[in-house]
């Protein structure tokens, strides 16, 4: 089998092929029908994010169809169709028990290990550090991180919720709660940006404006629910906030993971505001505020992973799209096979397209 492999951050990664093991006690093999291809992966390969478990198969956003199934494994059986989830849901820890499952405590991905400390793909006997590893023609997971879906929805679809959509859509109605005629800003308008823009609509905000320095891009979040626009590169982008909501935004989210991104996002917001990060900060960055700004009742908030349940919130991301009421088919603009995933990063940073997604 094959699979993409970082070997160096700033190199391309290389399509090889590795070994695969059974799944051990707990384990669930997948194989893979698509994996999106998202900016978290590439800020391991930009360096934007520290990464020393190398060599590495990256990947995190897929679908796919269970092949086998390790001992104990009772919420998935062969033939069943997965999504794959950015965090684990052991049920058990404290986070999971008070319906925070986004920061289940049993294991977190970014270790390179299995949760028992081992790995599943070596090549010519020499293990290879993984996650999910969805840039693979098959994976090996525990199973808290899979959810069974429906089988008549498209995997090439359905491969979307478990990152891009989830995130953004998440960040808006699990953690944000927009509420109804309020206005919002979304700064950056990639995958994970478009979602919040889409989330946003989805919660009856009034006036959703989309920020990004890509015309494309723009275009993209109109077509998701997008009100007003602004191109950060030639206009100035809070003199215009400011004009359109009359003084400041109610939210603002950051999708970006940027320093300067987070300061706008911060300044955009009316006193009372919302101010959310959503993009994956540097490693190592710090962010701040101005004391008195943040004293009239501003709220600056994380969100990681959208405050997903992804048990709960999976299915009814899912249904919405399969009755017409979430936008999917607009997100997917190319589609190419592993080999091609190099050049399908340099689309993602060229903002060529929405999202591409790897067809296995």
């Amino acid at each position: 089998m094959r699979a993409a492999i970082l070997t160096a951050p700033h190199t391309p990664l290389s399509i090889e092929s590795v070994d695969l093991d059974d799944p051990g006690p707990g384990e669930v093999r997948v194989k893979m029908a698509a994996a999106g291809v998202c900016h978290s992966d590439y800020h391991r390969i930009d360096g934007h994010l520290a990464i020393d478990t190398l060599p590495y198969i990256p990947g995190h956003e897929g679908s796919g169809v269970v092949e086998e199934v390790g001992d104990g494994v009772t919420t998935v059986v062969a033939g069943d169709h997965v999504v794959f989830s950015l965090t684990a849901q052991c049920g058990r820890c404290r986070n999971c028990t008070v319906g925070k499952t986004n920061l289940c405590e049993w294991h977190a991905l970014g270790s390179g290990f299995m949760p028992n400390g081992t790995h599943r793909f070596t090549k010519d006997g020499a293990p290879i550090f993984a996650d999910l590893a969805t840039f693979a023609d098959r994976t090996v997971v525990a199973e808290g991180y899979l959810v069974k879906i429906r089988d008549d929805v498209p995997l090439d679809k359905a491969c979307l919720v478990g990152c891009g959509v989830m995130t953004g859509i998440g960040a808006v109605v699990n953690r944000a709660k927009v509420e109804q005629g309020a206005t919002a800003v979304v700064i950056g308008c990639g995958g994970v940006g478009l979602n919040v823009v889409q989330g946003c609509s989805l919660a009856s905000a009034s006036k959703i404006i989309a920020v990004d320095t890509v015309d494309a891009k723009l275009g993209y979040a109109e077509s998701v629910g997008a009100t007003h626009f602004i191109n950060s590169s030639k206009q100035d982008a809070l003199a215009e906030i400011n004009r359109i909501t009359g003084g400041g935004a109610d939210y603002s989210f950051e999708v970006v993971g940027l320093t300067p991104t987070f300061n706008l996002a911060f300044a955009a917001i009316r006193p009372g505001g919302m101010c959310v990060m959503v993009g994956v900060p540097a490693t190592g960055a710090e962010v701040s505020v101005p004391g008195m700004s943040l004293f009239y009742d501003r709220t600056v908030m994380g969100t990681f992973y959208g405050s997903a349940r992804p048990r709960e919130d999976f299915p009814w991301i899912i249904d919405m799209y399969m009755d017409g009421r979430l936008k999917l088919d607009e997100l997917l603009t190319a589609t190419r096979p592993l080999d091609e995933l190099n050049e399908a990063f340099e689309d993602m940073v060229a903002g060529r397209q929405a999202r591409t997604v790897l067809s296995f």
